[in-house]
């Protein structure tokens, strides 16, 4: 009894919680807001995750919320004016310890659990539900991960209409060896000494790719989405690991599922302009082998000359993009 009253208290108290909170002007300008939302605080102590909004022109019913991927925040304006175009309120969430919501106490990306995200997730879909009926979760390489996870488990999740996946990361980009021994490995010493850390092994290839300061059209905070993705901890790569294990076995996400990918994975060290038309992140055969295991209603869409983030590839690519999911979304809708 005594456990239902403090159950039923929290309850109410995030309710209230979530009522008192404020948008305000973001820095992305213009019609975009943010609030900023303390969550409870875990081993590096206080937390917070943002909820960003920019509101169709029109009034609708309908939202879209999207996750970012590994070494990320929001920051794609495009993304939130298509979805606004299309008669939707888009919304989007800076994880606890990534862009907005990154505190001076904090490690960047740091995770030990693929769970610590679904408090993030059930905050932002109760600011949604306020006005909206009609939940499209969406989400990029390890936010595809994690919105898959949540649609599959989380605790919001009947309130989820749609899931699209933007390269998930359903599998790491490595050799069998790897896959099969050293990432097991590792993960189990995580489990016991998360904070061991390790480099990525990745290179700057890829930001150079996409900023524009660089060989890039796109401008975002280069101390929030790092050129080169920061050093991984063991505990980070024991949580992927578990995620992606899960996800293997197979999930049961009740809601239609659209999954896109680009038509070809590359591996260089060097430059060259194929970075521009290709996923240097991901292996695409591993989004494609894995996106069945879902649920029974998976659409698998492969995307010519894609990047890694579909949505800041080049300007014919994301028009394709934008126009085979909302032509999908009125199928499902």
């Amino acid at each position: 009894m005594k456990r239902m009253i403090i159950i039923l208290l929290s309850t109410i108290l995030l309710h209230v919680h979530l009522h008192a909170q404020t948008f305000k002007p973001d820095i992305l300008g213009g019609k975009f807001e943010q609030a900023s939302i303390s969550m409870p605080a875990d081993y590096e102590g206080d937390a917070v995750c943002t909820i960003i909004r920019a509101r169709a022109n029109k009034a609708t019913s309908r939202a879209a919320l999207y996750i970012h991927g590994f070494n990320d925040y929001f920051f794609q304006r495009e993304m939130a004016e298509q979805f606004n175009n299309n008669g939707y309120n888009f919304y989007a969430i800076d994880l606890r310890k990534f862009g907005r919501s990154l505190l001076p106490h904090q490690t960047l990306c740091n995770m030990r659990k693929l769970e610590e995200y679904y408090a993030d997730i059930d905050t932002a879909i109760s600011i949604i539900l306020k006005e909206n009926s009609f939940i499209l979760l969406c989400g990029h390489s390890t936010g595809g991960l994690t919105a898959s996870l949540y649609a599959h488990e989380g605790k919001q999740r009947h309130a989820i209409n749609a899931l699209w996946l933007n390269s998930p990361f359903f599998d790491v980009n490595m050799g069998i060896i790897l896959k099969r021994i050293g990432v097991p490995f590792i993960s189990s010493i995580g489990s016991i000494s998360p904070n061991i850390s390790l480099a990525t092994g990745s290179s700057q290839l890829y930001g150079e790719s996409l900023h524009v300061d660089y060989r890039g059209e796109w401008n975002y905070n280069l101390k929030w989405k790092l050129l080169k993705s920061p050093k991984m901890n063991f505990g980070w790569i024991h949580a992927i690991y578990n995620a992606q294990h899960k996800l293997r076995k197979g999930l049961k996400i009740d809601c239609p599922v659209l999954v896109m990918h680009s038509d070809k994975s590359v591996k260089t060290d060097k430059w060259k302009d194929e970075i521009t038309r290709a996923d240097i992140v991901l292996d695409i055969k591993d989004i494609i082998k894995h996106a069945p295991k879902l649920g029974s209603n998976v659409t698998i869409q492969t995307i010519k000359d894609g990047k890694h983030d579909l949505i800041l590839s080049i300007k014919t690519v994301r028009e394709t993009v934008y126009l085979n999911l909302f032509k999908w979304l009125k199928s499902v809708v």
